[in-house]
């Protein structure tokens, strides 16, 4: 059985780097992220010394590029699920023509070259997917490379938009990094005002009006970030201490205004500039200009809070691609849903957001398979509890939430995963049973397998603890061969038997062929039994020394059996 084609691909070939997303989308808009990829290719620093894309820049484009359309192929997204949109710098650039037809001749994507107004759409799409302000008219700022996005929206329809000429590469590349030069930050800040004040765009906000700002840039998310890590008061080695994280994503002038002191005035320039590039990495060359910039338009706003975005452009683009796709697609769809990724994006590094979902889409199959093997088995063995769609959100949401307990230590991180979800108050719209339930698959995803009696289970009704028990055996089976990253899975299908249904796994050999001999004989979980089904983790690996290895075919490899009652 083949894995559904719903998987969508957008390239945002921006100013100061190309970003890759892969999404996992349903028609009902649940967005799952499978795959990110960012590559500093820094278009912006050609414009400032000339109007044109240098050779060199268009070079690194391209193997950018090429890069990412290998690793699209390797998910198998077609290309009319493949969407390239190029920004500020190609947008500026006079050779803007010759470059698209060098990436079309050489890499084989059409780029979309958006107007200023066309991304200030995108980002507001890409906002809606993220927080839950659809009924609310929202002012969106997202400050780019080379450009900074305005724009004024309520139920999906932009009210004002508006292109600015700042971004935080091209200011950089005109003042420096002004990191200690006080002088050089005040010149900035007159120019970041002049610009802004040209544009007409205090007037053109204020007549227009908004209930709440956000914000949905990296920069932006780097300097939320530097709030929550304690930047300013040098807690910077763990990603703040749980109060601090319980917090949702938002930023306050205050706190905006202590960030941008201690990066323009933080003492002795070499300690300060290490610690900076600790913390931001390779952002820190821009992140004096972003934080200055962000600054200014808090103060000629009137911005006292700012909300902030973990989506932005590339996931309005693939939200755009949907709604040409999937007939009805509500841009306000699935508000529980955005309230999980929140959660985990909240908690995790992108690592672990990436690894959260692929179990989630492992466990997808796993759960899908099994409820058409009970549709299909006319009564000869069935399933010990039916399944219904909230059941795969369950299990979906504990898949991507089972690591967040991670930012404290890996030790009995399973339990603390549980607990923020408890104790936390993230999850928006669900009930306290539904938390409950979600809590717990993620606190039983390791270590001892819960026995029906154990005392978190007393108040689950009978049938429900064997329909736990059993999204409890998919979510373990899920992180299981998840962690064993060289499984890339092509699909499942499920095989009777007389005891039950036996499900196995298809992959792509050529990404085993290297790990298949350490496997081979060895058991990575050990198994664990129930009087009502048995979960057999990685119980064989059948392999021989077949050439099919070279070749890339398919080779059915055994992970498991769950055997139901009959």
């Amino acid at each position: 059985m083949q894995i559904p084609q719903t998987l969508f691909a957008s390239i945002d070939m921006g100013t100061s780097s190309f970003k890759l997303l892969i999404i996992r989308a349903y028609p009902n808009g649940k967005f799952l992220t499978i795959d990110t990829l960012k590559q500093p290719v820094i278009l912006g620093r050609d414009l400032s010394s000339s109007c044109s894309i240098s050779t060199q820049s268009q070079a690194r484009s391209v193997e950018s590029l090429l890069m990412f359309r290998d690793i699209i192929q390797s998910h198998n997204i077609s290309r009319d699920h493949t969407r390239a949109v190029a920004t500020a710098a190609v947008r500026a650039a006079e050779n803007k023509d010759e470059f698209v037809e060098c990436v079309r001749e050489k890499v084989g994507f059409e780029v979309d070259v958006l107007t200023g107004e066309q991304e200030a759409k995108f980002v507001y799409m890409g906002v809606l997917q993220f927080l839950p302000v659809f009924d609310r008219l929202v002012l969106s700022v997202d400050i780019g490379g080379g450009s900074t996005e305005f724009v004024i929206g309520k139920r999906g329809k932009v009210v004002f938009c508006e292109s600015v000429n700042l971004g935080h590469v091209s200011l950089s590349e005109k003042f420096g990094t002004c990191s200690g030069n006080f002088e050089e930050v005040l010149k900035m800040r007159e120019y970041v005002r002049m610009v802004i004040l040209e544009f007409g765009l205090v007037e053109k906000v204020k007549e227009s009006g908004f209930e709440v700002a956000v914000g949905s840039s990296g920069t932006i998310r780097a300097i939320e970030k530097a709030v929550v890590s304690g930047y300013d008061r040098d807690f910077v080695d763990n990603v703040g201490d749980f109060g601090g994280c319980k917090r949702d994503w938002r930023l306050s002038r205050g706190e905006l205004k202590g960030i941008v002191e201690r990066l323009c005035c933080g003492g002795d320039g070499e300690v300060e500039r290490v610690r900076r590039e600790r913390f931001f990495k390779r952002r820190s060359e821009f992140i004096v200009a972003g934080a200055v910039l962000l600054d200014e338009i808090f103060e000629l706003l009137g911005i006292e809070e700012m909300e902030v975005s973990g989506y932005g452009l590339g996931e309005g683009v693939v939200a755009d691609s949907l709604a040409k796709v999937f007939d009805g697609y509500d841009l306000n769809a699935n508000a529980r849903w955005r309230s999980v990724v929140r959660l985990a994006m909240r908690f995790n590094n992108k690592k672990r957001v990436k690894a959260g979902a692929q179990c989630a889409s492992i466990a997808k199959d796993i759960f899908e398979g099994l409820r058409k093997c009970d549709k299909l088995d006319n009564n000869q063995v069935k399933l010990i509890a039916s399944f219904e769609d909230k059941d795969l959100e369950y299990l979906e949401a504990a898949c991507l939430l089972h690591n967040i307990g991670h930012f404290t230590s890996k030790k009995g991180y399973h339990k603390q995963s549980c607990h923020i979800i408890m104790n936390g108050d993230h999850l928006y719209g669900y009930s306290t049973d539904e938390i409950k339930l979600i809590a717990l698959l993620t606190r039983f995803h390791r270590k001892k397998f819960p026995r029906s009696h154990h005392a978190f289970l007393e108040e689950f009704p009978e049938q429900a603890k064997q329909k736990f028990r059993v999204l409890c055996a998919i979510v373990r089976l899920s992180v299981i061969l998840q962690q064993n990253d060289c499984v890339n899975l092509r699909g499942v299908d499920f095989f009777h038997s007389y005891e039950g249904w036996s499900p196995s796994f298809y992959i792509d050999l050529k990404a085993l062929s290297s790990r298949l001999c350490d496997w081979r004989g060895n058991s990575l979980h050990s198994s664990t039994r129930s009087s009502t089904f048995d979960v057999m983790m990685l119980s064989k690996v059948v392999y021989d020394d077949n050439p099919a290895i070279a070749e890339g075919e398919d080779k059915e490899v055994n992970f498991c059996t769950i055997i139901v009652d009959g």
